[in-house]
């Protein structure tokens, strides 16, 4: 099994995207942090590497999807309550994101997100612990 994650995303301005993510209260790994590139810890062992574009473009030769205009991915982190996917959504909003759609209440399961400034869709979902026992695959 692996052990850490970490997710490449293309930024066109690292310092911008960088105080988005402060602003929200998340911080970075100096070990991964320099001028092309910042480690933002979203838990134990958890990364997205936000990489300048030039930088990015050194690790494949496909063009960079603009995540303005098409989704490649969509990153999704769980939440310890709804609140706290309120609150997450709340402060992406407030340091300059933006929140796409509304919340979506599936009872179990409560989920909203938003878009960072360069329009990568970071999704927020908390899930009942006792539905997730319930959806749990019967082992038997």
């Amino acid at each position: 099994m692996h052990h850490q994650i970490f997710v490449n995303l293309p930024v066109r301005d690292l310092p911008r995207s960088m105080a988005f993510f402060k602003a929200m209260g998340y911080s970075f790994n100096a070990q991964f942090t320099n001028e092309l590139a910042a480690g933002l810890e979203l838990g134990p062992q958890l990364y997205a590497m936000l990489l300048t574009e030039p930088f990015f473009k050194g690790f494949t030769g496909r063009p960079i999807a603009d995540a303005r205009e098409v989704t490649e991915v969509l990153t999704c982190l769980s939440c310890e309550s709804r609140a706290e996917v309120d609150a997450l959504v709340a402060k992406a909003v407030a340091a300059g994101g933006t929140a796409p759609r509304p919340p979506i209440d599936h009872g179990f399961m409560y989920s909203h997100g938003f878009e960072d400034p360069d329009g990568h869709i970071w999704e927020l979902v908390h899930m009942d612990p006792a539905a997730a026992d319930v959806m749990a695959p019967d082992e038997t």
